[in-house]
């Protein structure tokens, strides 16, 4: 059975009516916020593609302008990988990480700062120090663009699985839940609709019972008053009891009709 033809097995009262009724509006107004979350979330995904995108063509600049510097280093002053050894105790860059909240989900932001004293100040007074210096601000630059770059693809990982669930969840309570509710509404409306309908017959059935025996006590007094007047006995004789001795109604053999619904 598809979601739109189901409903919820309940007793169909009113306060049952009234409470599918408060569930249906929480499904709705659920409904309605995680849309406009799954909106701004989605919103969010493709500003943080196109910054990736542009990211990504500016890495491969930096990278390239690094590759260069290194090999013009390399160039003039041979291999500088042992005194950077002994030149560098500690990292000058280093990375932290913050927390950045976008409709209720918590997105990683990382960011470069520098931290101690230059390694390399006195590099300029060997040879090639000049390029030395332009190798280290280069590759300092490729190091923020790839951090910046790592930040924005954890976001993009973790946008895309909360937005999967989200729309999950949007078109579960869309497709499913409200449907769901709105036929157990319309379920018990249409019970409540029949049982007043068989109540007010009923009641219609009784009435018509009680105006038959009215009518018929009213014809047994008229016949047992007419009669009572031609034998002149009208005072010393009960004008019902009258009707009972003449046969006309018997409360002991009368039987009631039993109404069967």
């Amino acid at each position: 059975m598809s979601g739109s033809n189901q409903r919820i097995s309940i007793f169909p009262t009113r306060m049952a009516l009234t409470t599918i009724k408060q569930k249906l509006k929480g499904a709705q107004t659920g409904h309605s916020l995680l849309k406009r979350k799954a909106e701004a979330l989605t919103k969010r995904f493709r500003t943080i593609t196109q910054k990736i995108d542009e990211l990504k063509r500016k890495m491969g600049q930096v990278m390239q302008q690094a590759s260069f510097s290194l090999a013009e280093v390399q160039y003039i002053t041979g291999d500088i990988s042992y005194q950077i050894q002994e030149a560098s105790k500690t990292a000058q860059l280093r990375v932290r990480a913050r927390q950045e909240n976008v409709s209720g989900v918590m997105l990683p932001a990382f960011e470069m700062y520098s931290e101690g004293g230059n390694a390399f100040e006195f590099t300029g007074l060997g040879r090639g120090g000049q390029q030395i210096q332009k190798a280290k601000e280069v590759y300092a630059k490729a190091v923020e663009t790839l951090v910046e770059l790592a930040s924005l693809q954890t976001a993009f990982v973790i946008l895309d699985e909360v937005i999967k669930a989200t729309n999950r969840r949007v078109n579960a309570i869309e497709h499913v839940i409200i449907p769901r509710y709105e036929n157990t509404i319309k379920y018990i409306i249409s019970e409540l609709d029949e049982q007043d309908r068989e109540e007010f017959f009923r009641l219609k059935k009784v009435q018509g019972k009680k105006k038959e025996r009215a009518a018929v006590e009213e014809s047994a007094r008229l016949a047992a008053k007419a009669k009572a007047e031609e034998i002149g006995e009208e005072d010393e004789v009960p004008i019902l009891q009258m009707a009972h001795e003449t046969g006309q109604i018997d409360l002991l053999d009368q039987e009631e009709e039993d109404i069967i619904f």
